[in-house]
């Protein structure tokens, strides 16, 4: 049995997570986990506290867990635990010690960062701005460096990224990407 492998796609707000993993789900012919965020502020018809950061991110992984249950090869996620602590740390200056914790597991095959070139579009709650966004995708970069996690950054139209994202998910170099 192929165990399934996990794709982190992170990035900043605006930056077409959620449609690359969508369109990488429907290639490989398996499942994706959208950003439970998106349901939260949704649902609750407001952005988040800070004492709301560990269980969104916790939804999120237990999200994953399941969904990795019905994926075949690959398991598109569409963020992880490290972007919540990247945006409590944006927000708050401080990440809590559950979040840094679930954040500290990056258990993930290969991890995927979508540039934040294209138009920001305002999303009523859960946006910010262009400037949140610049700053937030360089700290992914930054926190990804300093973590020592290999990615690949992905940028132009979504052909243009499904390429870049499918060579790297197909190369025959495993060693970047790990069962997970």
């Amino acid at each position: 049995m192929t165990r399934v492998q996990r794709v982190a796609i992170l990035g900043a707000e605006s930056s077409g997570k959620s449609t690359l993993a969508a369109a990488l789900a429907s290639h490989y012919q398996t499942v994706w986990v959208p950003e439970y965020l998106r349901e939260f502020v949704e649902t609750q018809n407001r952005v988040p506290y800070e004492g709301d950061q560990f269980p969104i991110a916790r939804t999120q992984r237990e999200r994953e867990d399941a969904a990795a249950q019905l994926a075949t090869r690959f398991l598109f996620c569409d963020t992880t635990p490290m972007m919540t602590a990247i945006y409590s740390g944006v927000y708050w200056g401080r990440v809590d010690a559950q979040l840094a914790a679930l954040d500290s597991v990056h258990n993930y095959a290969c991890t995927l960062v979508t540039s934040a070139e294209g138009p920001w579009i305002p999303d009523g709650l859960q946006r910010e701005s262009e400037e949140v966004r610049q700053s937030v995708h360089a700290k992914v970069l930054s926190t990804l460096d300093e973590r020592g996690i290999a990615f690949t950054l992905v940028s132009g139209s979504l052909p243009q990224r499904m390429l870049q994202a499918d060579r790297v998910l197909n190369t025959p170099q495993r060693d970047l990407i790990r069962s997970a």
